[in-house]
Formats: C-alpha cells, structure tokens, sequence
C-alpha cells in the first residue's frame, strides 16, 4: 500500500516538475511553425501584390488602348470627300505657356509624309484647323481659336456664308461679314464652303451660339463655339489635297485667223498662222490679199502663242542695166565734143 502511494505520489510529483516544460516546448514548437507559417505568408502575399501592380498597370494600358480605339474607329467612320486622301497623325505637342505666340498644335507628320502647308486638320467632331508650317517629320497646326485663322464657311440650314475668325484661347469663334438681311439662327450648324479648295466642302466646323444685330453696321455680329476639344487632341486626320492632273484641257485660246503678204512687183505673198496660209495680190502691186488659215487637225494650244509674224517670199529681183559713167573732160575741151588729135 505504501508502495503504491509512493509510486504515484512520485509520479505526480515528476509530472507537475516535467509539465511546464512541455508546455514550453510545445510554445516553442507551434511559434516556430507559425513563423514558418508568417513567412511563407508574407512570401505569398508579396507575390500577390505584385501581382494586383501587374494586373492594374494592364488594365490601364488596356482602358487607355479601348479609349485609343473608340477613337481611331470613330476618326475611321468620317469618309473624306472624292479625291481627298485621310492621312492620320499623333498630336505631339500642344501649345506651350499661356504667352505663346500661337493657338497651335504639334503633330507627327511632315512634309516628307503628306503634311504640307494649308493641309486641313479635323478629327471625327469637326474641323481643328491647318498645317501653318511643316518640317520633314513633324508640322505646327493652326487651331481655330487662334486670331489669325480664316475659314470660309457657311451655315447648314439657311446657307448663310461667312468668315469664320478665332478670338484667342478657349473662346469662341467670330462669324465674320454676315448681313443684316441674312437668315441665320441661334444652335445652327457651321460647316466648310469649300471656297478656293483650302477645305473639302461640307465638313463640320462650329455651332451658333449668339446672334445680334447692329444699327452701327452692315454686317450681324455672330459667335459660335467650335466643334471639336481643341484641348484634348491627341489623334487627327489630315486631308491631303487631289494631285492636278498633268493632262488637265485647258480652255482654247483665240488663234491668229490671217496675216497680210507682203510682195514686190508680182502681189505674192504668204503668212503663218494656225496652218499654212498663202495670198495672192493684183498685178505690179505690193502687197497681198489677207490669207485664209488653212484647216488644222491639231488640238487647241495649252498656252498663249506669239503672234505670227508674215513672211516674205523671195521673188527673183531683176537686175538693172549697167549705166554708162562720163568720164570727165580734159582741159580746155568743151563737154560733148569729141577729144582732139
């Protein structure tokens, strides 16, 4: 019995010794699994915010490819009028400073790949402006605000003509030269005239946004605000200008109809005009009767002539009698009496 109580009491009693440090081995252990644990975690956890960084800079590439796309499509849905060749550039500068000299735009065409000076600049809202001045590879835009810009247009519905004339930077454009008797009405479309060929006819440009009238003069006072965000270009389309062609007719110039001949003693005489010609005068008299030009298969000259000049037929001169010459007298003898002995 003794024994027994021994034994357990003893067992207890290296229990209660041994159990704190199985407790902390056992701490021991699960913390260095959990460390184990935090730093595969941590591991992971780098990897994945790399990967959301990867992930989010492709969505922003992507949203800014969809938004490059919807515009490209939409500059790819405006069809330039008949001969008129799109040519599509990147706008690669703006206007720098607010004291800049011009309301201008820098863009990835020069003239080395088709954008020339005067070439029209729009994009599928409207009219931006003109090519001002071109290098090899890049060219300055003229944009519609800036003071020097002037594009013929007229308006959609009442066809109202007019100079279309920038007012500087973000303001509106000035309808220029309009009369006092003519139709025109606040929210109407401006578009291209298509005068002297500087712009394809009927592209939009601007929309009225005030009207007034003047007893002061003879012209309305019309403003009207531009179609397209000229402060959010980054795309446009140049047109580029139908080549003349080489064999363009002309319109027929006048010809020379007849000249006059010219001739001694017998009234021969000939001309040169469109064609061959030949007169024929009255006996012993000078000069001819007027030549008529003589029918010609040729077509119409592309560029004024000189004015032919006649010709004059050799006629055979004949030669006058050889004329005898007095000799002089000697002295003392008479004129006409024969010489002495």
């Amino acid at each position: 019995m003794l024994d027994r109580l021994a034994e357990h009491a003893g067992l207890e009693f290296v229990g209660a010794i041994l159990k704190p440090g199985v407790w902390a081995r056992d701490q021991v252990v699960s913390s260095w699994n959990n460390y184990l644990d935090l730093v595969g975690v941590r591991e992971e956890n780098e990897a994945l915010r790399e990967q959301v960084r990867t992930l989010s800079q492709q969505v922003q590439v992507a949203s800014e490819e969809r938004a490059e796309l919807v515009r490209l499509r939409a500059l790819l849905e405006l069809e330039p009028p008949e001969g008129w060749r799109p040519l599509g550039a990147r706008v690669v500068a703006n206007r720098l400073g607010p004291q800049a000299a011009l309301e201008s735009a820098i863009i990835s065409r020069g003239y080395y790949s088709g954008a020339g000076p005067g070439t029209p600049v729009l994009t599928h809202e409207g009219v931006v402006g003109r090519v001002y001045r071109a290098g090899p590879y890049t060219a300055t835009v003229l944009l519609l605000t800036d003071p020097g810009s002037r594009i013929a247009v007229l308006s959609a519905a009442n066809r109202t003509a007019g100079i279309l004339v920038g007012t500087g930077p973000r303001g509106l454009l000035e309808m220029k030269y309009v009369p006092q008797n003519a139709r025109i009405e606040v929210g109407e479309l401006v578009l291209t005239s298509g005068l002297e060929g500087a712009f394809p006819k009927g592209v939009p440009v601007a929309r009225v946004e005030s009207v007034s009238q003047s007893d002061l003069s003879l012209f309305q006072t019309v403003y009207a605000s531009p179609l397209a965000d000229l402060e959010a270009l980054e795309e446009v389309l140049l047109l580029e200008r139908p080549p003349v062609q080489p064999g363009a007719q002309t319109l027929p110039l006048p010809s020379v109809n007849a000249t006059q001949g010219v001739g001694p003693g017998t009234g021969q005489g000939s001309g040169q005009g469109g064609g061959a010609s030949s007169g024929q005068g009255g006996h012993g008299g000078n000069g001819g009767h007027r030549a008529q030009q003589a029918p010609s298969n040729q077509p119409a000259p592309r560029a004024p002539r000189p004015q032919a000049q006649p010709q004059v037929t050799p006629q055979t001169v004949p030669q006058a009698a050889p004329q005898m010459v007095p000799q002089s007298a000697p002295a003392g003898q008479q004129p006409g009496q024969p010489p002495r002995q």
